[in-house]
């Protein structure tokens, strides 16, 4: 296993990472870059076991439903790079006997690979989601045929891919890119089938990254975004070498699909267990914004707060659901019900931006308008500001605007944007969730049950 210093160690291997333009060479000068690599390196402190043979436990697949239960709050402590890390393994795990009966030779590869990455202790990130081109157009229709990541040229050695991934979250702080198609292909399309793991150091390599750190201001107004920020990447692959060993699927076009639901199935399970967090959350800072205003005895307040659990809770309840009717793979793993996490998922999403509206109620304008925490640090100012953003009642003016701080960050800034974003988006976006309830939804029962109300069971 690695310390933490190793893998920032780990991380000056050549790669080409840029920043606003500029290529970084030291993360740890660049607060976008540097603050996530600090807290991935602390995960790796946190777990590290200097024991022969060591791997971490966190990233081994679920053997029973209990133990799958017990992934939710693991998964919760983990730094979003070891989170990504595990999907990455559990995707090709899953995948691995869905493909044995058409691709069995690359079944044998994913196992290596996965054993060899625990034993290693590499990060992975997963890249999935194409330039895409026109989107109503197919991957061989596209004017420009690397709209989607493909193979250009095959040898006995290995294959060479051309393309980008794009939305690829802390990619510029792993070792692998595991690169996977993002759709269903068809015949003729089979250049496109390509799922390898590619070094982010390889030749051709190069990411770029935007980021929701509040690089440049004072931490103090960013209580949540300074110490929790994780770069977004487009990964480009400019005629990148894979070698064999590396590759888990070429070519065989109608399995495409099955690392995108492999992986969407985990990530949406991390997404609805994060939602879940995220709910209760916002439930808190509701009610503790409604305290500090004087508010939280008013009807219209406690009854948005009302709803605003009531949403927390069937959130629960579907992951709960999720859980409980879990399923095994062929080779011994479990994971949660594909109809449960997806229905959940979509609600979390489609309902976030309500139940952030009601916190904005009920906070009000000072979300956008409370001082500076440095305003506070100010012997002229700061008597004002605890007269006159204080309540009383034991409400402190610096306790109130924290509070006001917290759900800007969260809800009403850069990080509460990305958030707004990428509930909807991550693990696809809502139509995936509708595509995926239509297919697992048992319609025969309903119509059954609907034609027994209108008296016609028996036709």
């Amino acid at each position: 296993m690695l310390t933490g210093q190793e893998y920032k160690d780990s991380l000056k291997d050549g790669r080409k990472v840029y920043f606003a333009g500029r290529q970084i060479e030291d993360f740890a000068t660049e607060p976008a870059l540097g603050v996530p690599m600090q807290v991935a390196a602390d995960g790796y402190d946190k777990h590290y076991s200097a024991e022969p043979g060591a791997v971490n436990p966190l990233i081994d697949g679920p053997r029973s439903p209990e133990e799958l239960r017990d992934k939710i709050p693991v998964l919760m402590e983990m730094d979003l790079l070891l989170n990504v890390t595990y999907q990455s393994l559990m995707t090709l795990l899953v995948a691995a006997p869905r493909i044995e009966g058409v691709a069995p030779q690359f079944v044998e590869r994913i196992h290596a690979y996965v054993a060899d990455a625990k034993a290693r202790d590499i990060r992975i990130t997963e890249c999935i989601t194409d330039s895409k081109g026109n989107r109503s157009k197919h991957p061989a229709d596209q004017d420009d045929p690397d709209s989607y990541v493909r193979v250009v040229d095959r040898g006995p050695d290995g294959v060479v891919i051309r393309g980008a991934k794009m939305h690829i979250s802390a990619a510029a702080l792993g070792h692998d890119l595991m690169v996977m198609p993002t759709k269903n292909m068809k015949p003729g399309e089979e250049d496109w089938a390509i799922c390898a793991a590619v070094p982010v150091n390889a030749p051709g390599v190069h990411i770029t990254n935007t980021t929701y750190h509040p690089y440049g201001r004072d931490e103090r107004d960013h209580p949540t975004s300074a110490r929790e920020s994780v770069p977004d990447s487009m990964c480009i692959f400019d005629d990148v070498f894979v070698p064999n060993e590396r590759i888990f699927l070429d070519g065989q076009a109608a399995q495409a699909a099955v690392f995108a639901h492999s992986l969407g199935l985990w990530e949406r399970l991390g997404g609805t267990a994060f939602m879940v967090e995220q709910a209760d959350e916002l439930v808190g800072l509701a009610q503790l914004i409604a305290e500090a205003n004087g508010t939280a005895k008013i009807s219209h307040i406690r009854e948005k707060i009302d709803e605003m659990m009531i949403h927390a809770t069937l959130l629960r309840a579907g992951l709960e659901a999720a859980l409980l009717h879990a399923h095994e793979t062929p080779d011994g793993y479990f994971y949660p019900d594909d109809m449960y996490t997806n229905v959940t998922k979509f609600q979390g999403a489609a309902q976030f931006s309500k139940m952030v509206r009601h916190l904005h109620e009920i906070a009000g304008g000072a979300v956008l308008t409370a001082p500076s925490m440095s305003d506070f640090d100010n012997e002229t100012l700061r008597p004002y500001l605890e007269k006159y953003m204080s309540t009383g009642d034991g409400v402190s003016g610096e306790y109130r605007t924290k509070l006001f701080h917290a759900i800007r960050d969260t809800t009403a800034d850069a990080y509460g944007g990305w958030h707004h974003v990428t509930n909807i988006q991550s693990g696809g976006g809502l139509f995936a969730q509708r595509l995926v309830t239509r297919r697992h939804y048992d319609m025969t029962r309903a119509k059954s049950l609907a034609l027994k109300a209108a008296g016609l069971a028996g036709d």
